[in-house]
Order: structure tokens, then sequence, then C-alpha cells
């Protein structure tokens, strides 16, 4: 790697750089807002490369820079450090080595440890910045987690949004706080034992305040299409730079803010028709030049496209996970019975579940009624974090008309015993941020566009669900209402009220449950399975030289079941998710050992069996 490989302005506390890609222009200038201590504007050089670039001898960190392009209109850097005026602001110039690291001895996430937890910064804390979450990350060690996945920071127009309509993606969104407070709370959480990931967005940019096309009509190509427009020029002329800038991005946030990886947002629209695919540059490429510690990389991707996580060496990706939809989607049809949209392409079964839990993933080459085409590959061989499963996630919640969670619509011994099913599953379990109390709030879609476009946003959000609007007495949401967003605040008011306080605690003992048993650390393709007892009840079972885990499931309605016990061995209950310590109305199974086990259910619930 050259020292000319950034992008944007860098400082060392001696000399100022600059470095630009804009390969059509004849000229560009770094023209300063007022600061005594620069330059009114300084000309760049243009390389054979169509890259603009040039160093001055002065420590210009925390002046204000726009680039001038060919004598014309000035434009905030499109690799700025930060935004402090907004995304249509002048760009700031930020000593990102300033800052005394204490985490030298946290070595980074192994991923077969990992227990994700997905948190929106401005609606994670009271204070919605990255000092708020700082203050919080205490609470997220002593649950059990052992790495925050944070939703989009890059800096996007308005006070409020998911973080999906990013267009400074270098610069974290001046909302939140500045770069100095988010390195912070990356250093407070390795102190505290918790790795942190970063959701990346590379298949598009927000539509308002994106400046790319000002420097190179290449970043974006029509060849490939996505729901958002024309992709991302991965394959095409001058896709090189295009490459580079958002690997670029991946090291930036990797290396100067020390996250131990990224969660990268929808992969499935990231056509790359070159030889080498862009997900396997970025993956080769990270680990390479950040080799000094562990790193997860993550997809986001519905195609249950095994290559994703495969060995390079085998012509994979080399990714560490991908989300798997299926365990969450199979679980809300088996408990709510929602069919629409992708929901038909589910039964709702328990055998289905357990074939799930079994694979890694139900679709392996199925028609998909939904997509009108076969959907999957065969996962074979994969281990089992290398499949991140939830019960709510911000898509699944958010993109509801209401933004309801799971818990407001089933009852909570229902939502115990699947909280129960994926905390001891062997995949990688993700929570969404207040499931593991059972957060009153929603998380509902907002935004904070211009007039214009909110309005735009407002009607198409409307429009989506015009259905529901007729069927309910309930309105939908308006994205650009404030109310929107303070809603889908968390209320840590109520953590120690009825019934949070309990639920908190289940979610407690399942993840101490799942990291101290020896039958939950261990290879579950020979040593774990899942089946179904009957149409109701999960069973699963994992085992580690003599230690033997079963869970039994009751995930609907009442029931009696029996599980066998091999060679008469010592059984005992380790928990039952409805015990006094986890329900404001206890209503514990019977549970029978003789011969086997013999379970009766008055309702829902999980019972934990052990050996040892």
């Amino acid at each position: 790697m050259t020292a000319v490989s950034f992008l944007g302005a860098r400082t060392n506390g001696a000399q100022t750089s600059f470095r630009v890609w804009a390969p059509r222009a004849k000229t560009v200038d770094v023209v300063f807002a007022s600061n005594p201590t620069a330059r009114d504007s300084f000309p760049l050089v243009r390389t054979t490369s169509g890259h603009f670039e040039g160093t001055l001898d002065s420590d210009l960190e925390g002046a204000c820079y726009r680039f001038r392009v060919d004598g014309q209109k000035l434009y905030p850097d499109p690799a700025s450090c930060f935004q402090p005026e907004g995304v249509h602001g002048p760009s700031q110039i930020i000593n990102l080595r300033r800052f005394e690291w204490t985490d030298q001895a946290f070595a980074g996430p192994e991923p077969s440890d990992l227990v994700l937890y997905e948190l929106h910064l401005g609606t994670f804390s009271a204070a919605g910045n990255f000092a708020g979450a700082t203050r919080q990350l205490p609470w997220l060690r002593d649950l059990g987690v052992t790495a925050v996945e944070i939703m989009p920071i890059g800096d996007f127009p308005g006070e409020r949004n998911w973080g999906y309509d990013g267009v400074s993606i270098f610069a974290p969104a001046r909302c939140y706080g500045t770069p100095q407070d988010l390195q912070l709370f990356v250093d407070t959480a390795h102190r505290l034992g918790l790795a942190v990931i970063l959701d990346v967005v590379y298949n598009h940019l927000g539509p308002d305040g994106n400046y790319t096309a000002a420097f190179s009509p290449y970043y974006f190509s029509s060849n490939h299409k996505t729901p958002w427009g024309d992709g991302p020029n991965f394959d095409g002329a001058e896709s090189a730079p295009v490459r580079e800038f958002f690997i670029q991005n991946a090291l930036h946030w990797l290396r100067d803010y020390h996250f131990d990886g990224l969660r990268l947002d929808a992969t499935d629209t990231l056509a790359d028709d070159s030889p080498r695919h862009f997900l396997a540059e970025l993956s080769d490429r990270v680990r390479r030049e950040v080799a000094d510690r562990k790193l997860v990389l993550i997809a986001e991707d519905q195609r249950n496209l095994a290559q994703i996580t495969r060995p390079q060496s085998v012509g994979g990706f080399g990714l560490d996970a991908v989300w798997s939809d299926d365990f969450h989607h199979e679980m809300r049809r088996l408990l709510t019975g929602d069919c629409d949209s992708y929901f038909q392409d589910y039964r709702g079964t328990v055998e289905d579940l357990a074939r799930i839990l079994n694979q890694g993933w139900l679709y392996t080459g199925q028609f998909s009624a939904h997509q009108g085409k076969a959907r999957g590959t065969d996962p074979s061989g994969l281990p089992a974090h290398a499949f991140v499963f939830c019960i709510q996630n911000h898509d699944q919640v958010g993109n509801r008309p209401l933004g309801d969670r799971l818990h407001h619509v089933v009852d909570l011994a229902t939502y115990r015993a699947a909280s129960a099913a994926l905390l001891l599953a062997p995949q990688t379990p993700l929570l969404f941020m207040g499931q593991e109390w059972a957060a009153s709030s929603p998380f509902q879609y907002f935004t904070d566009h211009h007039a214009e476009l909110g309005q735009l946003v407002s009607e198409g959000r409307a429009r989506e669900f015009a259905d529901f609007h007729a069927k309910s007495t309930q309105s939908i949401p308006d994205p650009q209402s404030i109310e929107t967003f303070l809603r889908s605040k968390l209320n840590w008011d109520e953590v120690e009220r009825s019934p949070h306080k309990k639920i908190r605690a289940l979610y407690h003992e399942l993840l101490k449950l799942r990291a101290n048993h020896p039958a939950l650390r261990t290879e579950f393709r020979t040593n774990f399975r899942a089946s179904a007892l009957d149409g109701d009840t999960l069973r699963m079972e994992t085992t580690a030289g003599l230690h033997r885990r079963v869970a039994v499931i009751r995930l609907r309605g009442r029931g009696r079941v029996f599980c066998n016990w091999h060679e008469n061995r010592n059984c005992r209950v380790l928990l039952h998710t409805e015990e006094e310590r986890f329900a404001d109305d206890p209503m514990p199974p019977e549970v029978h050992i003789a011969d086997g086990v013999t379970i009766v259910f008055a309702r829902p619930g999980a019972v934990v069996l052990s050996d040892r």
C-alpha cells in the first residue's frame, strides 16, 4: 500500500495532504472556509490515474474546506472525515491519529463466540448520540452479548435517519457527535471486552447530498440496477478507482476507528461481473492490511448463497457469516400466521424450523413463490457461526406498518420460548436493541429530508401500506414527523419494572448458559440435532464428549411431550422459561424423569435438560 493510497484530507501534525479522484476534471483546488491559519485556496496536481493530490507544510486540523472543480462550483469532499455543518456544508480536517487508544490488549472477536446486539445510535439512548451509547455499554457487557453492531453512521441529510440514506460515508454523522466521540465509544467497548461491528452501505448512496457525480461519472453504472437506481460500478470502465473508494472506506473504519468488523448491507444488490468479485477483494484487502487483530465480515444477503462464506481457496468470497432470514421468517409464520410478501414461502411448521437449524437455512435451490424463481444453495460444510439468526432486527421490526416488535403481537410465554430457541441454537444470534427486556417502544421508519423529498417519502410510505390502512383504524406513522422518531427511542426507565426486568433476567441466564455449557460450544454439523417432537414442540440436542444438553421448546399452546434420554444417565433441569424468576405469572411445566422425560406444558415455554 503506497503512501498516497488514502482519499480525502489527512494531517499528521506537521503536514496536511489532500487526494480526490476526478478523472474528467482539468483542475481541482482546495478552497478553505474562513480560517485565519489556512490559505484561501490551494491547487492540487493531477496524476495519471485521474487523482488530484497535494500537500501543505502545515497542520490544518480543524480547518474546513471544499473542492472547486474546473474553477466552477464548490463541493464537499466525497471522502470527508467530518461534516460539521451537514452533508451540504464544508468538510473538516480531522487528525484521527491523535486519539490515545487503550485497547492494545483487545485481540478482536472469534466468529464462533459472537452474540450480536444491533442498535441504532439515535434511538438506543436518551441522548441519542455516541456519548449516550457509551454510557450503556456496561449494560450490554453484563447482559452477555459479545459484539455491538451499529446501524450505518455515514453522514446523511437532516438530524435523524436509519442510516441507509448516507452520502458522506467516511464521516460519522455529526448529529451523533464528533469522530473523537466515536473513537471513545469503540475504545470503551474494547475495554469492556465487547467487539464493535459497523453496518456499511456499498450498494447505493442516498438521494440528497451525494456529490460523487460532480467529480466522476463512473461511480455508478446503468449496467446494473438496484432498488435505489443505478448500481455501483464494480466492473465497468474506470471501475478500479470505484472499488478502491469503497475498500478505502472499509479500511478507514477498521484502522482509524478500530472497528472489529463490518456488516455489509444487501450484498445481493452488489452486482459484479468482473473476474474477481468485489466482496472477495474487500475481504482479502482488509485482512491483509489490518492484520494485527481478528476481523469479522458479515453479509446481509437474501440469496442463501454459500459462496459468500466459503474460503477464497475454493472459489468463495471469504466472509465470516451471512444473515439467514429463513429462521426469522419461519418462526414468524409459525407464531403469528403472517403470510404476505416473503412469508408466503414458509409453511410455519416446527419441522421446517428444525430443518433450518440443522442446515443453516431452508431454501437450498427450491422454487420461491415470492421471488418467482429458484432460491438458495447447498450450505453443507459451513460452520454454525456462518449463519446469523434473529427473531427481531431493524428491518423486520421497522418495515412493518407500525414498527411493532414480536413481543407486541405474541404473548410473553411464547416470546420467552422463541427467545430460548434463538439463544440456545448453535448459530450466531443477533438481538435487536430492547428485545432483551421486551421493550414497549416500537421501532418505526423515520427520516428528516428537505420538504420536497420528505413529502415524497411520506407519500410513498402511505402507498406502501395502503392495504393495512384500509383494514386498520391506526394511521401509518409519518417518517418525517419528529414524533415518529421519538416513539422509536428505547425507554430505559422501564427496565426495572414488570414484566421487563424478568425478561431481561431470562436473556441474561440464557446467554450465560450459552457461554458456559460445554455442549453449547461444539461443532453443530456432527454434534447438534434439531427435530420436531410434534407440530408445536421443537427439540434441540447438543453433545460434547460426555456432556449433553437438550432444549425442549413448546412454541404453541399446551401439551404433553415425551423426550428419550439415553442409557438411563442422570438428567436434570437446568432451567425453564416459565419459572418465577422469568415470569410474573409463573406456570412451570411438569417434568417427569423416568425411562425418558415427559414434560407437560400448560402454555408455551422451554425446558433445558442436561446430564451434568
